[in-house]
C-alpha cells in the first residue's frame, strides 16, 4: 500500500454518525469488511462501487488489523 491507512480512513461526525469511513465518502470500514466475509472480491467491490479503489479496500484492513492489535479484553 503506498499511503498508510490513516491518509484514507477518515472519521467525521458529520458523516455516518462518526464511523470511520473511505475519503470521507459514505462507505464505512463496516461496510467494506461485510462485503468482504460475504465473499465479494476486491475486483468486485471496486466494479459494483466505482468511486473506490482497491487501495481503499486495502485501507479498510489495515484499519481494521491496526484496531484488532490494539483492542483489549477486560473479563467480566
Amino acid at each position: 500500500m503506498d499511503k498508510p491507512y490513516q491518509s484514507i480512513i477518515t472519521v467525521n461526525p458529520a458523516i455516518r454518525s462518526g464511523k470511520p469511513t473511505i475519503r470521507g465518502l459514505r462507505y464505512t470500514v463496516y461496510d467494506i469488511l461485510s462485503y468482504l466475509a460475504a465473499g465479494m472480491s476486491v475486483a468486485e467491490i471496486v466494479d459494483d462501487f466505482p468511486d473506490l479503489t482497491p487501495e481503499d479496500i486495502q485501507a479498510c484492513l489495515a484499519y481494521a488489523a491496526d484496531r484488532e492489535r490494539v483492542a483489549m479484553v477486560i473479563p467480566a
